[in-house]
């Protein structure tokens, strides 16, 4: 493994890395099968991530037809990836084991381990028999829907595929390792501009906001919709925030604390809630249910900051804790459109608000090809912007992996697999120097909250 990242960091040839020895065997952040029932009967919210989340020797794939090696350079901590540690809503290796009953081929995935992950960046090594796109030494980024489109169904679009899965969650050889593999239809160019941390940052969460707010299949947002963006300045929201802004419409982010709050107005974003400050308790805390009267509240309050106007679309993802509120929000006709569901999937909302009034749930999960690769393109434009804020050593990933579960975080949370430093992989200087505010908006932020009480200590 030594000699392949030398010749990465040397921007090894195509010759040159398809002379070198692929390893046996390769670092992978793994959940166990045997493990599975460790955390039976502790409350999703208590599970520790840290505990069964292990960095361990696994054997390397070999890459069969329409498949890609990847040295993976960074990654980054999903949802998913809290999900597969913490067993829950349930254990991943159902998911493999199904996979693998598929063909020869999806057997490999049916495992005693799950290496887990679904983002990376990084430099491909090898490509199995009829794949044409890609070569040995392209710096690529992968997006993690992974479709056998052997079917009808996937071929208008690929997430309606009935063997979609979600390549590192519903895979093995996810990318929090050294090595990954993916399908070639997953690749799409590494930004130029970025560091290896900020384009693995991008995959899923991009691509998401993308299908669920911009494209046909899912809100379809138009110039001048008031959005109404759950989250706004996590991994996701983030990126919602950004498309609203660029498609001219009107986003009203909601946050956590002052800090997310002011990350969302340095977006450009003017009308930002922060729920706490402002107590919305959107379910009774004696057990009764949810609180219709706090659905009003909030909903005056966006009409306060939007001068009179309902939401158009209302962007969901916590799912439990805040769909009926959303459902109630929503303008007469409006839309709200829903994935993820971090705070609970039973969700629950008055049907009279819905159906009364003509709106529409609509479900996205993910985003097809072509969505993902133009999720990329505005990216690689400088258009759209990375939202790291903090990136941890492959070997810490556990800790990465429960600062999310506890949503310590803003924005993304990357992990450096190969790459030994950050700030690595830039290839275009001058297109990274225009952007580099908005680029590096998360960091900053972070490293003046950490710096403030050290200058507050100074006499």
């Amino acid at each position: 493994m030594e000699d392949i990242l030398d010749a990465l960091l040397d921007t090894a040839t195509t010759d040159s890395l398809a002379r070198l020895k692929i390893p046996e065997a390769y670092r992978a952040v793994t959940v166990r099968r045997d493990e599975a029932d460790m955390f039976e009967g502790v409350p999703a919210a208590e599970r520790d991530p840290r505990k069964s989340l292990h960095v361990d020797e696994v054997p390397t794939p070999t890459p069969g037809p329409g498949e890609a090696l990847v040295a993976v350079m960074a990654s980054s901590v999903n949802y998913n990836s809290v999900w597969s540690a913490i067993f829950e809503p349930v254990s991943t290796f159902p998911f493999l084991k199904r996979y693998g009953r598929r063909s020869e081929q999806a057997r490999r995935h049916d495992l005693p381990y799950h290496a887990i992950g679904s983002d990376l960046a990084g430099v491909v090594l090898r490509t199995g028999p009829g794949v044409h796109a890609w070569k040995p030494g392209d710096e690529v980024v992968a997006h993690c829907l992974s479709v056998e489109l052997e079917s009808p169904d996937g071929h208008s679009d690929t997430l309606l595929d009935p063997e979609q899965r979600i390549w590192g969650y519903e895979t093995n050889f996810g990318g929090l390792a050294e090595l990954a593999l993916v399908k070639s239809n997953q690749l799409m160019p590494k930004p130029r501009h970025l560091t290896w941390e900020e384009a693995a940052s991008l995959g899923l969460v991009n691509s998401t906001a993308y299908r669920q707010l911009v494209s046909r299949n899912g809100a379809g947002m138009k110039q001048g919709d008031t959005v109404l963006i759950w989250g706004a300045s996590g991994g996701i929201g983030a990126f919602a925030t950004q498309y609203a802004l660029a498609g001219g419409a009107f986003p009203v982010c909601v946050v956590s604390s002052p800090d997310k709050a002011r990350i969302c107005r340095e977006l450009g974003a003017e009308a930002v809630i922060d729920r706490r400050a402002e107590g919305y308790a959107f379910w009774r805390p004696d057990g009764g249910g949810q609180d219709p009267a706090e659905w009003r509240r909030f909903g005056a309050r966006i009409r306060e900051l939007t001068g009179g106007e309902d939401p158009d679309i209302v962007f969901e993802h916590p799912g439990r804790e805040t769909f009926g509120a959303s459902v109630y929000v929503a303008r007469r006709g409006g839309t709200v459109v829903t994935c993820a569901s971090t705070s609970g999937y039973l969700h629950e909302y008055d049907n009279r608000y819905l159906w009364m009034n003509v709106k529409r749930i609509i479900g996205s999960h993910f985003a097809n090809y072509r969505e993902a690769w133009e999720a990329n393109r505005l990216v690689q434009k400088g258009r759209i912007h990375p939202t790291v804020h903090r990136a941890f050593p492959l070997e810490e990933t556990g800790q990465a992996v429960y600062e999310v579960h506890r949503n310590t975080h803003q924005g993304k949370v990357a992990v450096l697999c190969l790459a030994p430093d950050e700030g690595l992989g830039v290839r275009d200087p001058e297109l990274r120097a225009r952007h580099l505010p908005a680029i590096t908006r998360f960091r900053r932020r972070v490293a003046d909250a950490e710096a403030a009480p050290h200058e507050a200590a100074r006499p």
